[in-house]
């Protein structure tokens, strides 16, 4: 029985049972008719996934890794902040007329920075202090960047990594400010994972724990139902995360890199309304 499906479950119930609602405020998300989007949320749930274990994507329901990947990847690898660069149209709503989401995300990482051993943006000095200080503290990404949120399309979720290594093991905290339950977490559970493989792969280093701060994690009055609905069902055996290890260059990963091998889980034929 895959353990990311019992640590959904477990963080849904606990939403829907012990959360706050947010109905007295007027919140700035709408959903498509123009009603206000109101959430369930929880303060502070910390989750802890250990990829030694087994890879941590949901059988309750499909996670489309490739994409999740893909989007990883226009992020983290191509350090794009313009859809055209993106296979998929997850981001098309927050896109100006000319693709780009402003000075957000990919953006950030792609900022070279002065240190005393050169110019670095966040990536490449992740990747230096991996491979030359893995006894390192301070390794670490941010680009919730205040200087620069007036020209971003969307403030980042997602915003920052903290890399440790122990002995031959690479860990991450993924800090995340704001968390869709129902939309995005095991979608970012699965990225992030994949990029703990990546950096310890090119790293020479083993995968090891992936640890999930959110700040605020919240369930859509319009996800309520849906998610009650999911979480009824028994989860799979989590599948085999297939690798090619002849990588040796981080920038060298493609959405080839990687497949799920055994990979069950149950329909879930629903279109889910997203909030703007």
């Amino acid at each position: 029985m895959s353990k990311a499906d019992l640590i959904f479950i477990d963080n849904c119930k606990n939403i829907l049972e012990n959360g706050v609602w947010d109905t007295e405020y007027d919140v700035r998300p709408r959903w498509e008719d123009g009603e206000k989007a109101h959430t369930v949320k929880l303060f502070g749930l910390t989750n802890r996934y250990d990829l030694r274990e087994e890879f941590p994507i949901l059988t309750l329901r499909r996670t489309a890794m490739r994409s999740a990947l893909d989007e990883l990847l226009w992020i983290w690898q191509k350090k794009s902040n313009n859809i055209k660069d993106l296979g998929s149209h997850i981001w098309d709503q927050w896109a100006d007329e000319n693709g780009s989401i402003g000075k957000a995300y990919g953006y950030q990482l792609g900022i070279k920075h002065k240190y005393r051993e050169g110019m670095f943006d966040q990536v490449d000095r992740v990747l230096y202090d991996l491979k030359n200080h893995p006894e390192s503290r301070r390794i670490i990404t941010n680009i919730y960047n205040h200087a620069d949120l007036s020209e971003m399309n969307l403030y980042p979720c997602a915003y920052s990594v903290t890399f440790n290594v122990s002995g031959n093991v690479l860990n991450a905290v993924l800090n995340q400010r704001s968390q869709d339950m129902l939309v995005a977490n095991n979608w970012n559970v699965c990225q992030y994972a994949l990029l703990v493989h990546m950096m310890a792969q090119v790293s020479g280093l083993i995968p090891g724990t992936l640890l999930h701060v959110i700040a605020d994690a919240h369930i859509y009055d319009r996800h309520v139902p849906l998610v009650k609905e999911l979480i009824k069902k028994t989860p799979f055996d989590a599948p085999a995360l297939l690798k090619d290890t002849s990588v040796t260059d981080f920038y060298s990963f493609t959405k080839d890199s990687f497949a799920l091998e055994d990979y069950n889980y149950h329909p879930f034929d629903v279109k889910i309304p997203v909030a703007e």
